[in-house]
């Protein structure tokens, strides 16, 4: 195992008390309802395609559905062998530049007795894993390579206004489906997949829990600043080239940032962070976790799991766990059983 870096973030008693002023334009709530409306406007049902993945247990399905534009997205919609539902549902997200991969990697929450559909982020799945489907067909100028700066002058070109805008319409998607409890969905992902999952989460209502694992995509400003590591590396390197560019480019990304969404959301959380983490910085992380519902006009509590001797690998295998029994305490206390 390697040496693990020394903490460089604040110490962990300020980091549980971060509650810094993070930008919030003031249109930020209007942009995000035409946004929805607008794709949403040009949905289609999904469609699901049963799948023979070798496995006996579970029943898979190769899933497209409509995200931002009406784009075809793609996703692995997998329930318990023979299940008829309703059922409660995880709607998972994934990590920068990973697709949604095989169905055989995604077992754990229908092996738990969930539905579980895990959503291909468009335009990635080539950097690790083992693949993704699903095109972004949209231009953005000039950008660095990587997702980070594509379209980045401006909130309605940015390339995480089409990611956010399929995640919630993943979750439109999966509430249509038979097997589904429309009552009973979640949101989880981890590093970008948790920075997805908490967009989804302050756009999305009705949701029972979400489950942001060492997010990404939170308070931009000092992640940019703080860390050396990619992906947040990518704007560095894009400002030091387009030098006049900075005002622009961090007002785009306060539409984006996990911090405003946060305060939107309704459903309670459970985080993770990792105090060792150089690619998502634990002050941006609980920057989120302590904001979270604060704009909501409800209470929604906000629990978080720290690992204070891991990277950006955080719990890793050992958090599933605390997120099957923290999701099943949430379906118990509203009645509806696991």
């Amino acid at each position: 195992m390697k040496d693990a870096m020394p903490r460089f973030d604040l110490p962990p008693a300020d980091l549980r008390a971060y509650r810094p002023d993070v930008a919030e334009p003031a249109d930020f709530d209007a942009f995000w309802r035409s946004t929805l409306a607008e794709s949403r406007a040009r949905s289609e049902a999904p469609r699901l395609t049963p799948v023979d993945a070798g496995l006996t247990t579970v029943d898979v399905y190769d899933v497209t559905f409509s995200g931002y534009g009406g784009d075809p997205v793609g996703g692995w919609f997998i329930v318990p062998a023979g299940a008829e539902g309703p059922l409660p549902t995880i709607v998972e997200f994934n990590g920068y530049n990973g697709g949604r991969g095989l169905p055989h990697e995604r077992l754990a929450w229908a092996s738990a007795g969930y539905a579980h559909f895990f959503m291909d982020t468009r335009g990635q799945g080539s950097g690790w894993g083992t693949g993704g489907v699903t095109a972004d067909p949209h231009g953005t100028g000039p950008s660095v390579s990587g997702f980070m700066t594509r379209g980045v002058e401006d909130p309605d070109t940015y390339f995480y206004r089409r990611v956010f805008t399929d995640a919630v319409l993943a979750v439109d998607a999966v509430r249509s489906l038979p097997q589904v409890d429309a009552e009973r969905v979640s949101v989880s992902g981890t590093s970008q997949g948790g920075g997805i999952a908490i967009a989804a989460a302050g756009l999305s209502d009705g949701l029972v829990g979400a489950m942001p694992d060492v997010p990404f995509l939170c308070h931009f400003e000092r992640a940019v600043g703080l860390t050396d590591r990619d992906p947040y590396q990518e704007v560095v390197r894009y400002l030091s080239v387009h030098r006049d560019a900075a005002a622009r480019v961090f007002e785009t990304l306060s539409y984006f940032d996990g911090v405003n969404f946060a305060a939107r959301a309704t459903a309670p959380a459970l985080f993770s962070v990792a105090l060792m983490d150089p690619v998502c910085p634990p002050s941006t992380v609980y920057a989120a976790r302590n904001r979270w519902g604060a704009s909501s006009g409800s209470t929604p509590a906000a629990d978080i799991v720290e690992y204070a001797f891991n990277e950006h690998e955080g719990g890793s295998g050992a958090h599933w766990p605390r997120q099957a029994r923290w999701v099943a305490e949430r379906l118990a206390g509203a009645g509806a059983g696991g």
